[in-house]
């Protein structure tokens, strides 16, 4: 684990502890935010010599910050967490995992029922001992239990793509409601994060009573958690907790805000709304008349904004910050929203394969997909021979495979078809093909496949040694991770980075969901280094070209625009860049 992830992680157990013990918001914010900091950057601390003034030029980092993460490069440790570990029972911080179980909660069991960890929580609620505290009955007590027994079967959380094919079809089967206005979904879903806790459906109703009775009775319903008024709770078959929530049409666009989030960019929206002498909350948007004792929209206040996000960005001086960059990384910085990559800017799909290797399409009937979706070019990428596993094509199968690629290329009116291979990086860093053999290419995608446990410093002079070769035009799925099932290489990003502009190589962002490499935080590090990107869905079939969505989400989560992406170029521009590389 690098230096930046063990920072990360003690900054964020600070954070915990803190919140458990009660302490100040203000600090407790502060440590949460260094954490993410940290663990959003893709250089190591540790390797560049920091200073406090170094440390501190990061935004977010202030001189007390910089202070602990010198002694924890110095000593291997940060006194003030040990110290805050003590304070607490050590089995706490794994209750945090426990969906419905917040802080304020935590500290309640532990101070006034004896809970330590979750073996002790399991013993309270056997006996029945905490249902007499405060805020906790038998109904809370059932949800926890729940809740603890999900927690144990899901074992972690869901990848983006699934969790958007059961929203969909959540949002379709609700839309045919009578007297639903607006229905969308939120949260991280919507943020286009990597994986997603639970899904937050957001919904306006003249009649909340036959929307709510829709929802208890949707397909794949396993278990109704909580039925009220306003809010449900359920526990879908595929092992995720969906949440609708109904509010008034007026409210929509606030409540739409807050439920998206995240935590920490609703807390710095919150915030500047009270500097500006207003509440903002998930109804509205509200002057502040200096009353606290009861929410001003159950005193009828009139909101300032509320009816949709714009206005109430405007209303706090603020453009539309999109959802997928609500992180608190700067976007509340911004006096201009930029204008980030989309679906529709996306002209070419530069890594795809066929019946050639492990892929289910012929050549003419791939070309006809990516022309079916607008595409000017595709590239035909089949596995290198190494990769065994997936049909590789050997030398000879290759020359053969270049001749029908070509054929077809004549063929077909209305799209380029290159000729390319995706070429496996061996574990030294030498490419799979000879070079002569790579000369009658188009277009060359190198990815690593195998040898994923590699050191850092040992990945990193791999990929770097396959970057600087003059014939790769695009390095692939960088890190061969797979999400929730292996981390993949952690090279330096920085110095791939480097290497790709100064080589005019192109950083992939693979667009299958179970992937998604690069991933965000490296697209952000791409974008500050000057390299190129590409966005593409290694389609194995035609519907895996649908996976270009989760590619644009996390690119956009990186802050994407589209002229970094050789995707968006026109023909001329991107087949002058492909034949500027071959010379």
């Amino acid at each position: 684990m690098s230096a930046n992830a063990e920072l990360a992680a003690i900054f964020a157990e600070m954070a915990s502890v803190l919140q458990i013990t009660g302490q100040s918001p203000f600090r407790v914010n502060a440590h949460a935010r260094v954490a993410r900091i940290l663990g959003a950057l893709t250089s190591d601390v540790a390797e560049h010599a920091p200073t406090p003034e170094s440390l501190t030029a990061i935004a977010g980092i202030g001189k007390g910050s910089a202070a602990k993460i010198l002694e924890y490069l110095e000593t291997g440790r940060v006194a003030e967490h040990q110290e805050l570990l003590k304070k607490i029972p050590g089995g706490l911080l794994d209750l945090l995992g426990i969906q419905g179980l917040g802080p304020k909660t935590i500290r309640l069991l532990w101070q006034q029922a004896g809970v330590t960890d979750l073996a002790t929580l399991q013993a309270g609620i056997d006996s029945g001992e905490l249902e007499h505290l405060p805020r906790l009955g038998p109904k809370a007590i059932a949800n926890i239990s729940r809740a603890i027994e999900f927690a144990r079967k899901a074992g972690g959380r869901t990848r983006l793509g699934a969790a958007m094919t059961i929203a969909q079809g959540i949002l379709a089967h609700l839309r045919g409601v009578k007297g639903t206005s607006r229905l969308e979904y939120a949260g991280s879903l919507r943020r286009g994060a990597e994986t997603i806790g639970d899904i937050d459906i957001l919904a306006a109703t003249a009649d909340p009573d036959p929307l709510r009775h829709a929802f208890e009775r949707m397909p794949g319903v396993q278990q109704i958690l909580a039925a009220g008024p306003t809010r449900l709770s359920l526990r879908h078959a595929a092992g995720i907790q969906i949440d609708l929530r109904i509010v008034a049409e007026r409210s929509f666009g606030a409540a739409w805000m807050y439920f998206t989030g995240s935590k920490q960019h609703n807390v710095q929206m919150r915030e500047r709304a009270i500097k500006r002498k207003m509440r903002l909350n998930e109804y509205g948007l509200f002057p502040d008349d200096g009353r606290c004792e009861e929410p001003p929209q159950e005193r009828g206040v009139e909101p300032v904004a509320g009816d949709t996000e714009a206005e109430v960005f405007a209303a706090l001086g603020l453009p539309m910050i999109p959802p997928e960059i609500r992180e608190d990384l700067g976007e509340l910085e911004l006096a201009k929203t930029p204008r980030l990559i989309e679906q529709r800017d996306i002209k070419s799909e530069l890594h795809a394969h066929t019946v050639a290797s492990d892929g289910r399409l012929s050549i003419d009937q791939l070309a006809r997909e990516a022309m079916s979706r607008g595409f000017h070019t595709v590239a035909v990428t089949d596995h290198s021979a190494a990769s065994a596993q997936a049909n590789g094509l050997s030398a000879d199968r290759l020359r053969r495979h270049i001749a029908e690629v070509r054929r077809a290329d004549r063929l077909i009116d209305g799209i380029s078809i290159l000729a390319g291979a995706e070429v496996d990086i061996l574990a030294d860093g030498r490419l799979d093909y000879t070079d002569d053999l790579l000369r009658e290419l188009d277009i060359v995608v190198a990815s690593p496949h195998i040898a994923l446990r590699q050191e850092p410093a040992v990945a990193t002079k791999r990929l770097l040694r396959a970057i600087r070769h003059p014939l790769v035009n695009i390095l692939g799925h960088p890190t061969g991770r797979m999400i929730n099932r292996r981390e993949g290489l952690s090279p330096d990003i920085a110095a791939l980075v480097q290497a790709a502009r100064e080589c005019d190589v192109a950083l992939e962002i693979n667009a299958n969901d179970i992937r998604l490499d690069l991933r965000d935080i490296h697209i952000k590090s791409a974008l500050a280094g000057g390299a190129l990107l590409a966005i593409n869905t290694d389609a194995h079939a035609a519907e895996h070209f649908d996976y270009l969505r989760y590619g644009i989400l996390t690119a956009r989560r990186g802050w994407l625009t589209p002229d970094r992406c050789i995707n968006t170029w026109s023909s001329e521009k991107l087949h002058r860049w492909l034949r500027k590389a071959a010379s």
